[in-house]
């Protein structure tokens, strides 16, 4: 993407009213006040609060918000030209239940109070596959245990992903810290019980892969108190 639509994406989501662009510095000294208070001062009602971690383009946060208009949900990267497409397209169809938040993910804690948060989708992350990235992959400790602190009871992990090495690495922390595993897959376009909203919606990037005849593995879990 060139400079310039880059340049011009940022000003127009500076416009957008479903946008949130805080500095680190105002997240950490919650200058918003946004932590705990998504429900209440966001979105004006008491509906599940679902997060896409790693949002992209934003098409599951658009599309999980169309399938459910009973959950609100909140698609967070630090790539805002990146999810300014998912922001407008969000805009276009007068989606209410749906926003992006342009920060790092690994400030949420300090933007979502424990048990705020009732699901988490990580779709398509980078597998980060040298050992010394280790603490950039999204489902390493450290994640897990912010990720479990955010989540209220019941709450759900779901974790969407071409690579088997990030599916494997995924499910051995998951088996170690007692996770309950609710469906785990290599091949989730082969498997006919696999969940309707992990295969109706499809992102820009899983396309390809499809394309290339790369398998797409999903997992769910709950990963206690």
């Amino acid at each position: 993407m060139g400079s310039k639509n880059k340049l011009k994406r940022f000003r127009e989501n500076e416009t957008f009213e479903n946008v949130i662009q805080p500095t680190r510095e105002e997240v950490i000294n919650d200058s918003l006040k946004l932590k705990g208070n998504w429900n209440a001062e966001v979105f004006k009602n008491d509906k599940p609060l679902v997060l896409e971690l790693g949002c992209g383009k934003g098409e599951y946060s658009v599309g999980l918000a169309q399938a459910n208009p009973d959950k609100n949900f909140v698609g967070i990267d630090i790539k805002g030209a990146r999810f300014w497409r998912g922001a407008k397209t969000a805009l276009e169809e007068g989606l209410p239940n749906v926003r992006f938040l342009r920060t790092q993910i690994e400030l949420i804690n300090y933007l979502f109070d424990a048990d705020e948060v009732s699901e988490i989708w990580i779709t398509f992350p980078d597998p980060q596959l040298k050992y010394k990235r280790t603490k950039h992959r999204m489902t390493n400790p450290e994640f897990l245990d912010k990720y479990r602190k955010l989540l209220g009871n019941p709450g759900f992990l779901h974790r969407k992903t071409d690579s088997e090495f990030m599916h494997g690495y995924t499910l051995g922390l998951l088996q170690g810290i007692g996770a309950d595993i609710v469906y785990a897959h290599h091949d989730v376009y082969g498997n006919e019980y696999t969940p309707k909203e992990v295969t109706a919606i499809q992102t820009y990037y899983e396309k390809q892969y499809l394309e290339q005849g790369k398998k797409i593995t999903y997992l769910k879990c709950h990963l206690g108190e």
